[in-house]
């Protein structure tokens, strides 16, 4: 089984580090590989920034499905899931956002659940996300942690503290389980469930194990009506596009702690199919 995971903002290092923490809750006979866009947005932290994220999504899963070994199943490692009902048009296997995945899990784990985010520009699509997932009753707080994205591409112990702050904040107002709202976050899941005291769910992990399971299960994405395949064929770029076809993702190959500075062959044949990304 392998299973694309995919980081839609541009960071090497982010990529790597969620790559790793996907990898360590695969189990055998599931094969991770993660890409990020080469052009785009640094981080996912607005409006404009996520519209970046779904074309880069898009993109990316539209190369793999015509390349040589499509995935199969997708993940979307940014909390605010972009593209994920374009990307669901575009292929029959699971495609799992990060925010949908952790916030189910949280709701099988406990009664009630608190997300800590990161800036709180940020918080106003959160809400957006509880809502369409049906999380309403579930989710007790949403808190936001003033980290902009890219200082979590090293998680230091000044984050970890303002994390663990908000997130035992947020387990004393009732919730019974945290949830991380940032795919930056991934690597302080187990430190956080032994400060905190309560489960915390990391949405890479959760969204790995869904669509491994789903995976197994045979299920994949309807294509009755809403997830049909589009009735015109996605085309990359147009007014305001930048970037060229032989502009390459930056593509993580599949291995225990493996990235594209890593020794031997980075970028798999099925990955080597060229995308464009919008700015």
């Amino acid at each position: 089984m392998r299973i694309l995971l995919i980081n839609p903002n541009t960071s090497r290092a982010m990529t790597a580090k969620i790559a790793d923490a996907a990898r360590g809750v695969a189990g055998p006979g599931v094969i991770v590989d993660a890409v990020c866009p080469s052009v785009g947005a640094a981080a996912i932290e607005s409006h404009t920034d996520e519209i970046a994220a779904a074309a880069a999504v898009v993109e990316l899963i539209a190369a793999d499905r015509d390349g040589s070994d499509p995935a199969d199943a997708y993940v979307i490692a940014c909390f605010g899931d972009p593209g994920l009902d374009a990307a669901r048009e575009l292929v029959e296997v699971p495609v799992i956002g990060i925010a949908e995945a952790a916030m189910h899990l949280a709701a099988v784990s406990g009664r009630h659940f608190g997300v800590v985010t990161t800036l709180s520009r940020t918080l106003g699509r959160a809400r957006d996300l509880v809502s369409r997932y049906g999380m309403e009753r579930a989710c007790v707080s949403l808190a936001a942690t003033g980290i902009p994205v890219l200082d979590l591409e090293e998680t230091g112990s000044l984050a970890f503290e303002t994390i663990a702050a908000s997130s035992a904040e947020a387990a004393a107002s009732g919730a019974d389980v945290i949830v991380l709202g940032c795919a930056g976050m991934a690597d302080v899941c187990a430190e956080l469930t032994a400060r905190v005291g309560v489960p915390v769910v990391d949405g890479v992990a959760a969204a790995v194990g869904m669509a491994s399971g789903m995976v197994r299960m045979g299920l994949g994405t309807s294509k009755r009506d809403e997830y049909a395949r589009p009735p015109r064929a996605f085309v990359a770029g147009g007014p305001g596009a930048r970037g060229a076809r032989d502009v390459p993702p930056r593509v993580f190959a599949g291995g225990p702690g493996a990235t594209s500075d890593a020794p031997g062959p980075s970028t798999p044949p099925h990955a080597a199919v060229s995308t464009k990304v919008f700015a």
